[in-house]
């Protein structure tokens, strides 16, 4: 199996966790108000006490296997770029690395949070909701709610392979649209919207680099 190969799964691997993410996030999840400003801090904590095998599936699954996966992709993508773009292609490697390890650092957090605040929350639960609220913080700040740094890698990935069309025009474009939806994150009106924009549109831009490495030509 070729690097190529590899990296094309790992591409589908990433969307499958944001497929994953997603579904928790609109079913078990949302009546704490996951994804919005209307965060249910109490009824967080409650829940998980209650669901932390659950919580650190979820955290694991979003963000722990993807920067995993995403690891592979960006190496994959830099190799594939290299002929086409040589002079920006070690420039997506670099920004690819530093996205996968905020979103390792943000799974990392988000699963201590988890195991601290459902250990206190039998004790205090008012002192476990003080304490996730920081956490939670920290954890979306390095890439839960702001998708900064992914936005530029998948813009700079599009930018770099559209002259020579490498990863197909369809692909080109809809890693244009994903990556100005999350640079639209840092403006806090658009948050939610942009960040919805962000997480569908890098579904299907996963999927068409995923078909495109591995199959070699749809997406085009």
């Amino acid at each position: 199996m070729t690097l190529r190969s590899i990296g094309g799964f790992a591409a589908l691997a990433c969307a499958g966790t944001y497929i994953f993410g997603f579904v928790l996030l609109v079913t078990l999840l949302a009546p704490l108000g996951f994804g919005t400003n209307d965060i249910d801090t109490s009824a967080v904590v409650a829940f998980i006490h209650s669901n932390q095998s659950l919580m650190i599936t979820w955290n694991t699954g979003i963000y722990i296997i993807n920067a995993l996966a995403l690891v592979v992709l960006v190496i994959a993508l830099h190799a594939h770029l290299a002929a086409s773009s040589p002079n920006w292609a070690p420039v997506t490697l670099g920004f690819g690395l530093v996205w996968a390890t905020l979103v390792l650092g943000a799974g990392m957090i988000a699963n201590v949070a988890v195991e601290r605040i459902s250990a206190l929350a039998m004790t205090d639960p008012a002192q476990a909701a003080q304490l996730w609220e920081i956490l939670h913080a920290v954890e979306l700040g390095l890439g839960g709610g702001n998708e900064i740094a992914g936005a530029i890698w998948i813009l700079r990935v599009s930018i770099a392979a559209w002259r020579g069309q490498s990863l197909g025009k369809i692909t080109n474009f809809l890693g244009v649209l994903t990556g100005v939806g999350g640079l639209a994150t840092i403006i806090p009106a658009f948050g939610e919207t942009a960040g919805a924009i962000f997480g569908l549109g890098a579904i299907a831009w996963f999927i068409a680099i995923g078909l495109r490495l591995t199959v070699g030509h749809p997406a085009s």
